[in-house]
């Protein structure tokens, strides 16, 4: 959902399919009847997924009305029943359909292959032969009206609603070819009375559809393969869940059956249902489907576990978090479709180019007819059906509508696989752009989660851990935590008294003796002494930019602590293969300077800024903008969501907040700033797969129908033939998905 307006308009984004798309054209059409739809925002079609991506006022819109209207142009609008959370009934209904569909499809085509091959080799090779043009229409009948039925039923929808489409351009040629074949077959006379030879087609229409159907069976297995990726993630939610009762007992229960708060038991290799924390035991989970990271992670009482993730040796017992549609899962497979479904700017051009050209074709291949018969060349008339038949088939836009959002879906799906999840197409267009990449320190840099490095008792004496561990366990301070967990293996000792001190520490007394934990300052005040050594460390450990905590009796100090928010393992990797590729690496954090230089130092990123706040990040961003570049923001908090929607592109940590997923444009999944540079090449690689398609897309339109209509003729004495018209028209659609399809590796 998305506020506008000051909240006075909410929309909602929500993906459906759609049927009965067969081009470019088709897809132009489905859009246009959505977008005039009531309470209707946007709408986005991709005709390679058959899916639309509508965003729309609630209050306003009637899902109903909007099916309707895509109904009365000519397709069927798919709305999935509300509150449907088994995701892998979903995606098993999805590929049945789609199973047998394909079967279908590849059924028609092997009967059109066998029927045609008699009809393709009496008409090439034994013309003269008796009975000739009745065998040849024996044997196309069948391809033409039972195995190709479908584009004939297809051009005969659209064209009660007025509409052209590729099916249109299929009907007409085919059909007109064979029945102009069978006029010639039962009155051959007509023509032998003027002194022409009458023509038979029969080989063309037969051939044509065979050919065409071929192409759109390999077309449609390979745009199954550029949805892999989000067949995978739905794959990988388990169907059941043992959850266990009030009294111990253990029940198998369907997923969409589970509710926050279930007590859930998750046995070694089986998949982790639901989001949650880990109540008891000890494991580690494979991760790698949704965050792309190969190593399994431990998982310990408090750790937090995700649906769809395999739980490997050990067992656990979590306490459910999110079910159904609101995991991590859900929502990332939820975010891949919208994204695989929105446009890039660049096919605004194809598709503009898409809508206009059948209809354009249709009156080329008229002129071409017409042309044709006034040449006065013998056989004019033939030259003339020859002509229209083969413009009609050739020009068929179905490449040009299909060379950009097949890139889209097969680099936003390995995105995915990768563990980045891109939320539209723009973004992984504009990705390949990028110049500036600015880094929040905390939580992107840094761990964010501050952890103790080093402590340092006074005379290797740790007898007094309890005690530390005892008066930590009571402060509410933020490091307080750190230290804690640092001392886990310790037992803690119950103060009698506790006093916290802001600004300085905190005080407690064991045995009716003072303990104290703080800063400097809390030391000074009750005339503490700190031993030379326990100085040295302690300002070593300032130099590295670590927060120093001591640790005194009443009379001198026992302990000096170290806490730092570790620099991540991916970040000076991800600086230096940044750099690389030739980008600029800026730093800006709320933090004092010292502490910045140092993180800076260490990740390998020379320039930064120190003590900046949240406001101020954003107007950083859009300077950085005004100098001309183009900005990437990649950022974890809720401090950064200004200047993550101020940049160009805007990259969230996923273990941020939800607040920084929402408004980013991309989110790494394991929050592994490696996988920033893996973004921008797989952008910069997909762009130059859509460029290569839509170059060849158009040069094959723009070549073929002059061929088509008869151009070489006069120079060559070459008319194209319809079935090689047909081979290429096929051809073409498939090399496109087949280069896009190049972006999996």
């Amino acid at each position: 959902m998305k506020n506008r307006d000051n909240n006075q308009y909410i929309t909602k984004k929500r993906s459906f399919t759609v049927l009965q798309m067969n081009c470019a054209s088709c897809a132009a059409k489905v859009e246009n009847s959505i977008k005039s739809s009531k309470g209707v925002v946007s709408a986005s079609v991709n005709l390679a997924s058959k899916k639309v991506v509508i965003e729309y006022l609630p209050k306003d819109c009637n899902l109903k009305d909007v099916a309707k209207s895509v109904k009365n142009a000519g397709f069927e609008l798919i709305i999935p029943k509300a509150n449907s959370n088994d995701r892998n009934e979903e995606l098993k209904e999805k590929e049945e359909k789609d199973k047998r569909d394909l079967q279908q499809l590849k059924n028609n085509t092997i009967w059109a292959l066998i029927f045609s091959a008699p009809v393709f080799v009496v008409g090439m090779f034994f013309m003269n032969m008796p009975y000739a043009d009745k065998i040849m229409w024996v044997f196309s009948t069948p391809v033409v009206l039972w195995f190709g039925r479908d584009f004939f039923k297809n051009a005969i929808r659209q064209a009660t609603k007025g509409h052209v489409s590729m099916d249109t351009l299929v009907a007409l040629s085919t059909g007109i070819a064979y029945l102009f074949s069978a006029f010639n077959t039962l009155f051959p006379h007509v023509w032998h009375n003027h002194g022409l030879e009458a023509h038979i087609y029969f080989e063309a229409a037969a051939v044509i559809i065979a050919f065409i159907l071929l192409g759109r069976w390999l077309e449609e297995r390979a745009k199954n393969s550029t949805s892999s990726a989000i067949k995978k993630l739905m794959g990988i939610q388990p169907k059941y869940a043992i959850v266990i009762g009030s009294s111990g007992e253990e029940k198998s229960v369907n997923i969409d059956k589970l509710k926050k708060g279930d007590l859930i038991l998750v046995k070694p290799g089986e998949k982790v249902p639901v989001d949650g924390t880990v109540k008891d035991g000890d494991s580690y989970t494979d991760e790698s489907l949704l965050t792309g990271e190969p190593i399994p992670l431990h998982k310990t009482k408090g750790s937090k576990v995700y649906a769809g993730t395999i739980n490997q040796k050990g067992s656990f017992r979590l306490t459910a978090e999110a079910t159904g549609d609101e995991t991590t899962l859900s929502r990332i497979i939820e975010l891949v479709q919208e994204a695989q479904g929105s446009k890039a700017p660049v096919q605004k051009l194809a598709d503009k180019i898409s809508s206009i050209f059948v209809p354009a074709v249709l009156i080329i291949a008229i002129i071409s007819f017409i042309i044709w018969n006034f040449t006065g060349i013998d056989n004019s008339t033939a030259y003339a059906v020859t002509a229209l038949i083969t413009v009609l088939i050739i020009a068929c836009p179905c490449a040009l509508g299909l060379a950009t959002p097949t890139a889209v879906m097969t680099g936003i799906g390995k995105a995915a696989e990768m563990g980045i999840l891109i939320k539209n197409a723009e973004s992984l267009e504009t990705a390949k752009n990028i110049d500036v990449v600015v880094l929040d320190k905390t939580g992107t840099i840094t761990e964010g989660k501050p952890k103790v490095t080093n402590i340092v008792w006074l005379n290797d004496d740790e007898s007094n851990s309890t005690i530390l561990k005892g008066i930590e366990k009571e402060s509410e301070h933020p490091l307080a935590d750190a230290i804690t967990s640092y001392l886990k293996s310790y037992d803690s000792a119950t103060p009698q008294k506790f006093e916290s001190i802001t600004g300085k520490g905190a005080v407690a007394l064991f045995n009716n003796q003072k303990w104290f934990v703080g800063n400097t300052k809390l030391l000074k005040d009750n005339n503490i002494s700190i031993e030379s050594t326990l100085k040295k460390r302690a300002q070593k450990y300032s130099d590295e930019a670590k927060t120093v905590i001591w640790f005194a009796n009443s009379k001198q100090a026992i302990a000096v602590v170290a806490i730092s928010d570790q620099i991540k393992e991916s970040a000076k990797k991800g600086v230096e293969k940044l750099k690389e590729i030739g980008i600029k690496v800026y730093m800006l954090t709320g933090d004092n300077a010292h502490t910045a230089a140092v993180i800076a130092g260490k990740s390998g990123i020379e320039n930064f800024k120190a003590n900046v706040l949240p406001a101020q990040k954003a107007k950083y961003i859009k300077d950085l903008q005004q100098q001309g570049k183009t900005v990437a923001m990649v950022g974890d908090g809720i401090n950064d969501s200004g200047a993550l929607a101020q940049s160009n592109i805007s990259i969230a940590m996923g273990q941020g907040s939800d607040i920084a997923m929402d408004v980013s444009s991309m989110t790494i999944i394991s929050s592994n700033l490696e996988k920033i540079s893996d973004a921008i090449e797989l952008s910069k690689k997909t762009s130059k797969v859509i460029k290569q398609n839509l170059f060849w897309a158009f040069i094959y339109n723009t070549s073929a129908i002059p061929i088509a209509a008869g151009i070489l003729y006069p120079f060559l004495g070459f008319l194209l033939n319809p079935m090689v018209a047909g081979a290429a028209m096929a051809l073409s659609s498939v090399s496109v998905i087949t280069n896009s399809l190049r972006l999996k590796k």
